[in-house]
């Protein structure tokens, strides 16, 4: 029986060390869990501020600005950039819902795009890209 008195104590530190390492993993694993959803809201944050952007572009083009561009058009808001690339020709309406074959109503289209950086050191990049047609005679 004397012989077991330090088993005892063996097998408890064995549990221990053990019990130990599975604490450290879990304190590891929740940090990058943390991390990650971290990095999630930055992701959807930067995609609001870029769909606000790009809405407000829009807003300030609207009318006849959008038919009359012929260059690339440049701007920074709310802390990215945007830019307006019209087309170079005319064409059919996409959209239109009582187009008529003959295509005597044209379109002139541009795309808006709208870029915003996020994360660490901003070194993700999200550009959300919208589509404007205007008609035109």
């Amino acid at each position: 029986m004397k012989k077991q008195n330090g088993m005892v104590l063996f097998f408890s530190l064995i549990v221990l060390v053990i019990m130990t390492l599975i604490g450290v993993a879990l304190a590891t694993n929740s940090s990058m869990s943390m991390k990650m959803a971290g990095a999630g809201a930055q992701r959807v944050a930067a995609k609001i501020t870029a769909n606000g952007a790009l809405d407000k572009v829009i807003d300030e083009h609207k009318g006849r600005s959008f038919a009359n561009m012929s260059a690339t058009t440049e701007s920074h808001l709310m802390g990215g950039r945007q830019w307006i690339e019209p087309e170079v020709e005319d064409v059919n309406c996409q959209r239109r819902s009582n187009a008529n074959s003959a295509g005597l109503i044209r379109c002139r289209r541009s795309d808006v795009f709208s870029s915003a950086s996020f994360g660490k050191s901003d070194i993700g990049n999200l550009t959300v890209v919208a589509g404007v047609e205007q008609e035109v005679l």
